[in-house]
């Protein structure tokens, strides 16, 4: 089956419109969620129309976590009902989209993800000279250390000041607090989220937000539907059919972004010296249109240092209607 035979499917099994947003983790064509969809998810929507629900069907490894709410936000006002149909990876930023759904339709291998931010120091004090290398700074990071001083290293609290001042030395300070204001967002937003569909004084909302900034201490770590359901988010397993059907349509965005498949530059010159390619990186889809996130540019082989090397060229990185 195609795809637009399985998002029609899924349709049918749904009782719903479906949009699919997939986004690569295949470097160097990878991708991530962010606010260039917002004007083709809207075409998309304005083709819809209002209706009473609908499904996103998403796979990503994160983004921008501000364009979330955008993203919700516009979807909601379009249906009655949101929801997000999980086969695979919704981590992070995906994650916190499936925070503002109404339910989170949650496949055998769907997984979400805690959604603590990471920030860039300015560069790597490890490495001063090299202005371009960043070091990813985490507020969990943070808090680790300083547990760490308190916990194992038996740092009294009124000493804390100099794990203090250690700290400060080996970061920029503003590098802290931005990532203290990174964290912040999370929850903001997280909240907002799930106040949209969440009377404001539920309880489970401090729960959840709780767990997803901050108690769950690895940024990676997967939360499965069993998890998702204890920790209070409304997940619906999905059946058997369902769960083929978004398998299926899955494995077609993995086979065309090739994910999961280590990348070497001889795959674009298919036997040549040199030649012109273009990649998927990103595909946004209803059963009647296609927007695709392209890679396009040339490789080709040379000489350096009498040694043969490959050179690969990006000219242009758009979205394109198919």
């Amino acid at each position: 089956m195609t795809k637009t035979d399985l998002i029609k499917k899924l349709e049918t099994e749904r009782n719903s419109r479906v949009i699919t947003y997939a986004t690569s983790d295949r470097a160097p064509f990878a991708t991530k969620i962010a606010n260039d969809i917002i004007p083709l998810l809207g075409n998309h929507l304005d083709a819809i129309g209002k209706v009473k629900k609908i499904s996103l069907f998403l796979y990503t490894s994160g983004g921008d976590m501000l364009a979330p709410i955008r993203i919700v936000k516009l979807i909601r006002n379009h249906c009655d009902e949101f929801e997000i149909l999980v086969s695979y990876k919704a981590h992070s930023a995906g994650t916190l989209i499936c925070m503002g759904a109404d339910t989170i339709v949650m496949g055998k291998l769907g997984e979400l993800t805690p959604v603590d931010p990471t920030t860039d120091h300015p560069f790597n004090p490890q490495n001063p000279s090299n202005p371009q290398q960043r070091l990813p700074v985490s507020v969990e990071d943070l808090n680790s250390y300083l547990l760490f001083a308190k916990e194992k290293a038996g740092v009294k609290e009124d000493q804390m000041i100099d794990s203090y001042k250690l700290l400060v030395e080996k970061l920029h300070p503003l590098s802290i607090g931005n990532a203290y204001r990174a964290y912040r967002m999370a929850k903001m937003v997280s909240e907002r989220l799930l106040w949209l569909h969440m009377d404001k004084n539920d309880e489970k909302i401090k729960k959840i937000v709780k767990e997803m900034t901050g108690d769950i201490t690895i940024h990676a770590y997967p939360i499965d539907r069993d998890e998702a359901t204890e920790l209070g988010l409304k997940i619906e397993k999905a059946t058997n059919g369902v769960d083929k059907t978004m398998r299926e349509l899955y494995d077609i965005y993995a086979d065309e972004m090739k994910l999961g498949q280590p990348f070497h530059p001889n795959e674009l010159l298919a036997g040549k010296d040199s030649a012109d390619f273009e990649r998927p990186g990103a595909y946004l889809e209803t059963s009647d249109t296609s927007y695709q996130f392209t890679f396009s540019g040339k490789v080709q082989k040379t000489i350096k240092n009498n040694q043969p090397s490959i050179d690969l060229n990006f000219e242009s990185q758009s979205w394109v209607k198919k």
